[in-house]
């Protein structure tokens, strides 16, 4: 199973039923709702005056500076890469989410810029530059160090560590955006058409459907 494959396992078993159902609002407003944060931006969820106003107060300023986006951006979509189904990471907007996370959870801030840190120090040490710097084999050979817990060596353990926090805080932001909700396949609360039990499912229990049950109850 391959990363975006794991990612999308975690998301369809954990995230939250009314998230996903803000993310799948109407297709009109798409473009919309995929912008999470930024000075042109603004919630389409219904917030009260208070929360409105402190919304704003954290999409005033973005936390990230330049190369930390860059860092960011890139950590992102090797996470997760555009595909043949949908797009990456940054197609989805993750890396503004990521942002936006930054100010409305501080307790994040020191192990997500910590971690940058690490992450070119880390980079300076074995290539020479910086991981925005390197090559994309050099920057996979840096995630590989730390993607995997069991396999880290200890050294690696700081990490590991900033790796995971990336990590849950890319498939949060790509899983509730309307492309990782449509690379789900998730479709909310939209109407459809129940035509009864299964006959597998109804053989497996002895069960089956009168010929009215048929005709009036399970037929459209």
């Amino acid at each position: 199973m391959d990363r975006r494959k794991s990612l999308k396992a975690i998301a369809v078993g954990t995230l939250a039923t009314s998230v996903l159902l803000d993310a799948c609002k109407n297709d009109d407003k798409k473009g919309k709702d995929a912008k999470v944060a930024g000075k042109d931006n603004e919630f389409t969820l219904d917030r009260d005056e208070a929360e409105k106003v402190r919304e704003r107060q954290l999409m005033e300023k973005p936390f990230f500076t330049p190369h930390e986006m860059a860092t960011v951006t890139i950590l992102a979509d090797i996470i997760i890469p555009r595909d043949e189904i949908s797009g990456s990471a940054s197609d989805a907007r993750v890396p503004e989410f990521i942002d936006f996370m930054m100010k409305d959870r501080p307790e994040n801030q020191v192990p997500m810029r910590g971690g940058l840190r690490w992450l070119d120090v880390t980079c300076l040490k074995q290539f020479n530059k910086s991981f925005v710097d390197c090559t994309e084999q050099e920057r996979l050979a840096i995630v590989d160090q730390i993607a995997y817990p069991k396999k880290a060596k200890p050294e690696m353990a700081q990490g590991v560590a900033f790796f995971n926090l990336m990590r849950n805080l890319t498939a949060s932001g790509f899983y509730t955006s309307p492309i990782g909700v449509k690379d789900i396949g998730y479709t909310g609360n939209t109407p459809n058409k129940w035509n009864g039990v299964p006959d597998d499912v109804l053989k497996q229990y002895g069960l089956a459907y009168s010929e009215r049950e048929l005709n009036e109850c399970a037929k459209y």
